[in-house]
């Protein structure tokens, strides 16, 4: 039984409401399709931020988590003993930076990529007199135009390049594409393992991600392993796209209205400190559960702006329960979120472990 949210003095809001029983649901539900196709599951943290949801992925099977930082993945390790199996999907360069990645080496399984023999060289200074070898993966742009070597030529090059450093092992290859991408990823990912393999090296996992086709992660075969992230919670973006409803939007935002100046217009106590500015392609700032007729046209820090093309029927002191456009980003903007469902009768309070490790 949900609390009642439209109380104010059950919750004080602003506020990041986690709906515990769809969350389930969301890591379920993919946990079952890749399992249904021999995939291994390797969530990415980015979304949640916590080391609770993480144990719930792993219970339901996945062999690990991502990590897109060194003190983000430092912070999820130091929060669960059940986290032992860790792939960092950036670029580490610094020393500051590989002193900490080895030092988390020693605690975890753990993983890393590169799309250049400059990060190669650091992380090989860092780890030649290692007591067991880091794994690095090549990792490949298959569409997204972001990291990642050119071409399949390019990751066998680097694949060799990794296996004749001291301290490290090719461990692989890795891509994030764009949504609907698999054709792409099975093309290019192919060919580089066939490369590598001819080479005389073996390619123990072909790592890919996204959310928007998770759902379509089968079509491309040569993936060994899927890195979904918010899919978790999943949110207006996602809903746009077709991969989710609003029934599978575990994240929402409680707002109260603060004033309702107009008949078409109101002002909520939820501005882009808590919505994010992000739009992800969308025109305004999030989905008003249950009235599809307002829209979130204005974002300032503290004030979001509510207009309607009739009358609003909003009163000051009203709640709105709000589905935003980018839920990882909300999850980094606040120290805790109110956890709900799972048998709650009282919204519990969560630390967000991981918020704000940018380094």
């Amino acid at each position: 039984m949900l609390p009642d949210l439209s109380d104010p003095s059950v919750i004080e809001t602003p506020a990041v409401l986690v709906d515990l029983d769809i969350v389930k649901r969301n890591i379920d539900r993919f946990q079952s399709y890749a399992d249904g196709h021999g995939l291994r599951v390797r969530p990415h943290i980015k979304t949640h931020k916590l080391p609770a949801i993480a144990e719930m992925q792993l219970q339901a099977g996945a062999c690990g988590i991502t990590c897109q930082k060194v003190s983000e993945a430092e912070a999820m390790v130091a929060g669960s003993e059940a986290i032992t199996d860790v792939l960092i999907t950036y670029n580490i360069l610094g020393a500051a930076k590989l002193k900490r990645l080895k030092a988390l080496s020693e605690k975890v399984c753990l993983s890393v990529v590169a799309d250049s023999r400059a990060v190669v060289e650091g992380l090989a200074a860092a780890f030649k007199e290692a007591a067991k070898p880091l794994a690095v993966l090549v990792e490949c742009d298959t569409g997204a135009n972001r990291c990642g070597v050119a071409s399949p030529e390019e990751a066998v090059a680097l694949a060799e390049f990794i296996a004749a450093q001291p301290g490290l092992v090719f461990g692989g290859l890795m891509t994030y594409p764009p949504a609907g991408a698999e054709a792409a990823v099975e093309t290019f990912m192919t060919a580089a393992k066939a490369g590598i393999e001819a080479k005389g090296l073996a390619v123990p996992v072909v790592t890919s991600g996204g959310t928007p086709s998770m759902m379509q992660a089968a079509r491309a075969p040569v993936a060994t392993e899927y890195r979904p992230g918010t899919y978790v919670y999943n949110d207006r973006s996602l809903v746009s796209r077709g991969a989710a409803s609003w029934g599978d939007c575990a994240l929402t935002v409680l707002a109260t209205v603060v004033s309702v100046p107009a008949p078409d217009r109101a002002v909520i106590d939820a501005g882009s400190k808590t919505l994010t500015s992000d739009l992800l392609g969308l025109t305004g700032y999030g989905h008003v559960l249950g009235r599809d007729d307002i829209a979130i046209d204005q974002l300032s820090e503290e004030h979001g702006r509510l207009v309607s093309t009739g009358p609003i029927g909003l009163c000051v002191g009203d709640t709105v329960r709000i589905v935003p456009n980018h839920a990882c980003v909300v999850s980094n903007m606040v120290d805790e979120i109110l956890v709900i469902g799972d048998g709650r009768t009282a919204p519990e309070r969560w630390p967000v472990v991981a918020r704000g490790r940018i380094l």
